[in-house]
């Protein structure tokens, strides 16, 4: 009893401090009161971030309380009432990012305490689930034809057509908003969605409820920029709204002085004001003005588009949910049923797999040999080139040669010669690797045509190639610098099969096949700039 009587009077408390702080911010100057209603009702839901949540987020928090399968006219416990809204506003922090979050308990506590305000002024505890879903869709952000689609949902039946009683309680319920911002309120045959959203996105729409979408058109027009002087306040630039009056010439206001009747001059409040949410240079409006008169067909937009009248499914999205277990736990099943048959069908493998590991495993080992012997040839090349780098070093000034550096020449052409016949031995050793390939290539394409002709055509193809290697990027001939050459010699080629010439043609090959075509034109082109170095070298001397 004494925790119920400390609650209730922290919720008074916090209360209190939602309406003073709005007090503060002296909203209830502006003297017309469709204005004054939506900015009080807007600066309630900034103050809670309800602004930040939309119609989909509120009806995905009512999903997961369960509220879509009960019965609107249901009670709901102030706790039950605060998990609803909790889930609202944790799930609105795991959206936004780390540097933007919101405080969830103040939030919470502030739309908790607004709602009982409205609706629960005697205290008993107690707001249906109708009211819930009806205040929180019309209060929370995000677009009013997707808030008023869902309203709609929850006031027809299920062939589409408003309820009548359903619509005077929606009215009755939604008209308590502006009451608890402390503002005043003031209905048709068969009615549609089509006409329901006719009506209330009319301009103007019905007086009761002008406020609801002046409260959206505020939430457009807070950041809209007009480069135009208010002709009261002389303020060089203007935000939000502007007016301007059809009899005084270019006379304009801004939101504020509007709001709160200012005037100057021969201006009069009695003057009929136009409102823009937008600004327009005169270039713009001399544009649109020719377009508009040249047009044949009239350019004005519906305000909403046309909807079917028998809606294939309710809005409130209830059969996205099923309370049925059995019927879940078959769907599990099946899809048990359906991963093991998959992982079966990828387990299964052909009747003569000792026969295929035992090839794939001696190609295995030719191909590590192979990689061995071109690691080999990739060392040897370094070597030659350190050694090559040692014996280019720059001699001394010719005056000062001697004997014993001209016998140094003489060694250092020796070893040219010697170099040169060390480069034919490793392009030799070239064309003995590339006959090797050729015979596991040969090998390969035999297993290959085995295979397919004992698994039969309709079987699926298992090609040895998958235990090679992966897949490489076709290679791209450039002349830029820096580029790894991809083409063959001629000359290294000959006496090679014409298989091994297509691997290394074009197309997507195997890492080995690429690993060896680069060590092989490495070794090409490292002895070609070899030797040429070397004659530029004794050329010199």
């Amino acid at each position: 009893m004494i925790e119920d009587c400390k609650r209730s009077g922290d919720n008074m408390a916090d209360r209190r401090q939602l309406f003073i702080e709005m007090r503060a911010q002296d909203l209830d100057s502006i003297r017309l009161s469709t204005y004054r209603t939506a900015c009080k009702l807007r600066f309630v839901q900034k103050k809670c971030n309800l602004h930040m949540v939309d119609i989909w987020n509120v009806i995905e928090a009512f999903r997961e309380n369960g509220l879509n399968t009960m019965d609107l006219n249901a009670e709901l416990s102030v706790a039950r009432l605060e998990v609803v809204l909790s889930t609202i506003f944790y799930q609105l922090n795991k959206r936004m990012p780390t540097t933007h979050q919101i405080n969830v308990d103040q939030s919470i506590s502030l739309l908790l305490n607004f709602l009982l305000a409205a609706y629960d002024p005697e205290g008993h505890g107690k707001i249906s689930v109708f009211v819930v879903k009806m205040a929180l869709a019309t209060i929370c952000g995000g677009k009013i034809l997707d808030k008023l689609r869902y309203i709609f949902s929850q006031i027809s039946d299920s062939a589409g057509i408003m309820v009548q009683s359903q619509f005077d309680q929606f009215l009755r319920e939604v008209l308590k908003l502006p009451m608890a911002v402390f503002e005043g309120g003031s209905v048709i045959k068969k009615v549609s969605l089509n006409t329901f959203l006719d009506t209330l996105m009319s301009d103007p729409p019905p007086q009761c409820l002008v406020w609801l979408p002046l409260m959206h058109r505020l939430t457009n027009v807070e950041n809209v920029f007009h480069p135009v002087e208010c002709s009261y306040c002389h303020t060089e630039s203007m935000m939000g709204f502007r007016y301007r009056c059809q009899q005084c010439h270019n006379y304009q206001l801004c939101q504020d002085c509007f709001w709160r009747g200012h005037a100057s001059g021969s201006h009069s409040n009695q003057h009929q004001m136009k409102e823009y949410t937008s600004w327009k240079s005169p270039a713009k409006k001399l544009s649109h003005a020719l377009s508009k008169s040249l047009s044949c067909a009239s350019s004005r937009e519906p305000l909403h588009p046309l909807f079917p009248e028998m809606p294939e499914k309710p809005l409130n999205l209830a059969h996205i949910v099923s309370n049925h277990q059995d019927e879940e736990h078959s769907l599990i099943a099946r899809y048990a049923a359906r991963l093991a048959a998959d992982a079966a069908q990828q387990q299964r493998v052909p009747t003569d797999l000792p026969c295929s590991l035992d090839a794939n495993k001696q190609q295995r080992q030719l191909i590590a040999e192979l990689e061995s012997k071109n690691r080999e040839i990739l060392q040897e090349i370094q070597r030659l080139r350190l050694q090559h780098e040692e014996a280019s070093q720059p001699p001394p000034d010719k005056g000062q040669q001697n004997p014993t550096l001209l016998a140094e020449l003489r060694h250092l052409r020796q070893r040219k010669d010697e170099l040169e016949q060390r480069m034919s031995t490793l392009q030799e050793s070239r064309r003995e690797l590339m006959v090797q390939l050729e015979q596991l290539m040969m090998l390969l394409k035999l297993e290959e045509e085995r295979k397919q002709a004992t698994q039969g055509p309709g079987s699926p193809r298992s090609s040895p190639s998958h235990t090679i290697g992966r897949p490489i990027p076709t290679p791209i001939h450039s002349d830029s610098a820096g580029t790894t050459p991809t083409h063959t010699p001629q000359d290294s080629l000959m006496g090679v099969g014409g298989d091994v010439q297509e691997a290394f043609a074009q197309g997507p090959r195997r890492n080995l096949r690429n690993d060896l075509l680069i060590a092989a034109d490495s070794i090409t082109n490292t002895m070609s700039s070899l030797v040429k170095e070397l004659n530029s070298a004794a050329l010199t001397h």
